[in-house]
C-alpha cells in the first residue's frame, strides 16, 4: 500500500482510503458506525429539498466556495471592491482575489456558537463561516494583510502576514470576553507561517497554475499542498493513522482553498477542468448531514456525548465515509435532477444542497445548531 508523501497528496489516494473504510463499515468491523441505506435516502432528499428550494433553476447552482460567504445577506461584496481594482490587468485582479481568497479560507475553520460579527455599514449580524467569511473580507477591505494599508490595501503581501498576531486577528473579528473565537492563536499562527513559505503573496499561485489556457482543478489543489505545506502543524498535512486502513488524508482546507480559487483563475480568462477529481469536503455540516440524516448510526452512545481530537478513531472514520458518501449522495441527486457530472459538478453538490442540508438538520436537532459529534479543533482542521 502506497503511503508517500506525494501519493498521499492526490485526490486518487483520498478516495482509495476513504472507499477502504467505507468497506470496513459495511463489513460490520468498525465500533463507531454502521451504514444505513434508508438513512442515505433520507440524506439525499434532505439535499435535494434544500437544492430546490434555494434553486429552482438547477442550471444556476453556483461552485460552492469562499466566494458564497462574501455574498451572505445577498449582497456582493466583491463587486464594490472590484470597481477599485478596474485599472489592473485581469490576471493582477486575479492574483488579489487569491490573495483574499487563501487567507479567508485560511481563517475559516469553525467560529463557534457563541462568537457573531457586525458589519460596518449595513449593521448585519453574520455567525459561524458566513461570518468568517464577512469578518476577513473586511480586514482585506481595510488593508489589514497588505504592507501598503494606506496606499495599495487590497492585497496580501507575506511580510505583513509574518507580522500578524492573535490580537490582530481579535480586533479584525471584534472578538471580546462576550463574543469568543475558537481557536483564535491557530488562525493568527496559520497566517504567521503562511508568511514565510517563499511566495511573496498567496496570489502568487495564480502563476504557479496559470500556465496555459486550461487549468486542471487537480493542478490548483497539488499547487496548494506543494507551496502551503510549510503551515500545516504536521509535515504530512491533514493525514491521519487509522489503526486497521492506515494512512487516510483528507486535506479538506486545501480543497476547500482549491474550490475558492477557480472563480479567480476563470475571472482571468482560464478555464478550470476537471472539477469532479477534487473529493467532498470532510468537514462537519456534510459528515453532520449524514449522521442526522441517518445513514451513520453510532454504534455506542459515546460517540454523540464526548469530545473528540481529529486524530481518534472516530473522527477518521467520520470523515473519510463523508467523502465516499459524498460521491454517492451527488451520483442520486444527479439523476433526481436530470443532470450530469459535467452540468454539475460535486463542488455544485456540495452548494445545492448538502452543506445546507446539515445546518438545516443540525438546527432542528440541536440548540445552537452544533454538530453531532463533537471535535476539538485548534483551528487547522475543520
Amino acid at each position: 500500500m502506497r503511503n508517500d508523501l506525494a501519493y498521499l497528496r492526490t485526490p486518487v489516494a483520498i478516495r482509495e482510503r476513504a472507499g477502504k473504510i467505507l468497506k470496513y463499515v459495511v463489513d460490520g468491523q468498525s465500533q463507531w458506525f454502521q451504514l444505513d441505506a434508508n438513512g442515505l435516502e433520507a440524506a439525499v432528499q434532505a439535499t435535494l429539498a434544500v437544492a430546490r428550494e434555494r434553486f429552482p433553476d438547477p442550471a444556476a447552482i453556483p461552485f460552492h466556495s469562499r466566494w458564497r460567504h462574501f455574498e451572505a445577506g445577498g449582497r456582493d461584496r466583491w463587486s464594490a471592491l472590484a470597481e477599485r481594482l478596474a485599472h489592473l490587468p485581469l490576471e493582477e485582479i486575479a492574483r488579489r482575489r487569491m490573495d483574499l481568497a487563501v487567507v479567508s479560507v485560511l481563517l475559516d475553520a469553525g467560529a463557534g456558537a457563541a462568537w457573531s460579527y457586525r458589519e460596518p455599514g449595513t449593521g448585519e449580524t453574520h455567525a459561524r463561516s458566513e461570518g468568517l467569511g464577512v469578518a476577513s473580507f473586511h480586514m482585506f477591505a481595510n488593508g489589514a494583510f497588505s504592507r501598503d494599508a494606506k496606499g495599495d490595501p487590497l492585497r496580501v503581501d507575506a511580510e505583513r502576514l509574518a507580522a500578524l498576531t492573535p490580537m490582530d486577528i481579535a480586533m479584525g473579528f471584534q472578538v471580546k470576553a462576550h463574543n469568543p473565537l475558537l481557536g483564535l492563536e491557530g488562525r493568527a499562527e496559520l497566517l504567521r507561517k503562511l508568511g514565510g513559505v517563499g511566495l511573496e503573496r498567496p496570489g502568487a499561485l495564480f502563476d504557479v497554475v496559470a500556465t496555459g489556457g486550461e487549468v486542471k482543478a487537480e493542478t490548483i489543489l497539488a499547487a496548494v499542498l506543494d507551496r502551503l505545506s510549510p503551515i500545516w502543524p504536521s509535515p504530512r498535512g491533514d493525514v491521519w493513522e487509522h489503526p486497521v486502513v492506515g494512512l487516510v488524508p483528507f486535506h479538506k482546507l486545501s480543497q476547500w482553498m482549491s474550490y475558492s480559487l477557480v472563480e479567480p483563475i476563470e475571472g482571468a480568462g482560464l478555464k478550470v477542468v476537471a472539477l469532479d477529481a477534487l473529493t467532498g469536503l470532510p468537514e462537519y455540516r456534510n459528515g453532520g448531514l449524514l449522521v442526522d440524516a441517518g445513514a451513520l448510526r453510532p454504534r455506542q452512545r459515546a460517540l454523540l456525548e464526548k469530545s473528540f481530537a481529529p486524530g481518534d478513531e472516530a473522527i477518521v472514520e467520520w470523515r473519510a465515509l463523508t467523502v465516499a458518501l459524498l460521491d454517492q449522495i451527488a451520483e442520486h441527486v444527479r439523476l433526481h435532477l436530470g443532470m450530469d457530472a459535467q452540468r454539475l459538478p460535486l463542488v455544485k453538490v456540495l452548494e445545492a444542497g448538502t452543506w445546507f442540508a446539515g445546518r438545516r438538520l443540525a438546527a432542528e436537532r440541536r440548540p445552537g445548531g452544533g454538530p453531532p459529534i463533537t471535535v476539538e479543533s485548534d483551528g487547522t482542521v475543520f
